[in-house]
């Protein structure tokens, strides 16, 4: 298909190892994620970037990319014009809180404290990534999204979601049990938020349809913008992922990469254009 929009997830996706545009995810040189992404700008296809990065950080990144766009924390907020236009997205944040960003909500609830004092040793801060996050609490470890959900609705806060968005390296700052090992990282948020619903409004914004727009990614957080665009691409390295199978099933507009991440990435965007 010809796409006039491709959304892209970072982190496994677009990126490599340690966030590298430049190494294949056996850490080899590859210049082939670049090469694609000459070609994508070559051919006027808008670029936007869809990660649960922050914004500040994704609007950085959409600047070294030349990107069109950013959307960042997951859905969360959608950003254009250099990150000056800017759109927020509530969800299900209870009217109640009014102005209140989902964290202070979160943070005057102690529904955080309280799921870390739960899952001692499985769950804990993404630190110290997770300082400057607004509207997500930025977790990692090994658990069970639905169960926590579960936990949540008990508790009154049943608002809010646990979104699994991919594994990542164990390192010596992490003090998670070994059973919590190899560690995914988590979003607690709103329902009602997600990649998917960011590209819709986005989509509106433009003018265009889901009919116009391609999305790739690698985790299952990514399986949401699937509705959004004509064809999801996961990367090998998202498929191969325990459980991920499965899912992939249910998603009738999903197809997987030969390659890995970046090199997986490129395949992707040269099938877009």
């Amino acid at each position: 298909m010809s796409a006039r929009v491709v959304y892209t997830d970072l982190d496994g996706t677009m990126v490599g190892p340690r966030g590298s545009f430049w190494h294949t995810a056996t850490r080899g040189l590859t210049t082939d994620p670049a090469t694609a992404l000459a070609d994508l700008h070559r051919a006027g296809v808008a670029l936007v970037l869809v990660s649960g990065r922050t914004f500040e950080q994704v609007v950085e990144a959409a600047r070294i990319f030349a990107a069109d766009g950013a959307i960042a924390e997951l859905g969360s907020v959608v950003s254009w014009d250099g990150g000056r236009g800017v759109h927020r997205l509530r969800g299900a944040l209870p009217g109640e809180f009014g102005d209140r960003t989902p964290m202070e909500v979160m943070t005057g609830l102690g529904v955080v404290e309280g799921l870390l004092a739960t899952h001692r040793g499985r769950l804990e801060w993404h630190a110290p990534w997770h300082a400057t996050h607004v509207t997500d609490a930025l977790l990692r470890g090994r658990v069970d999204p639905l169960a926590v959900d579960a936990e949540l609705a008990e508790r009154g806060a049943g608002w809010l979601t646990l979104k699994d968005n991919g594994a990542i390296p164990a390192t010596s700052r992490m003090t998670l049990l070994p059973e919590a090992l190899p560690p995914r990282v988590y979003h607690l948020m709103p329902r009602g938020i997600s990649k998917g619903a960011a590209i819709a409004w986005d989509l509106e914004r433009r003018g265009l349809t889901p009919a116009d727009a391609v999305a790739i990614g690698d985790s299952v957080s990514d399986l949401e913008m699937a509705p959004a665009v004509d064809r999801l691409w996961i990367t090998a390295n998202g498929a191969g992922v325990d459980g991920m199978a499965d899912l992939l099933v249910a998603v009738p507009n999903v197809t997987v990469t030969d390659a890995p991440m970046g090199e997986g990435w490129a395949q992707a965007v040269r099938a877009s254009l």
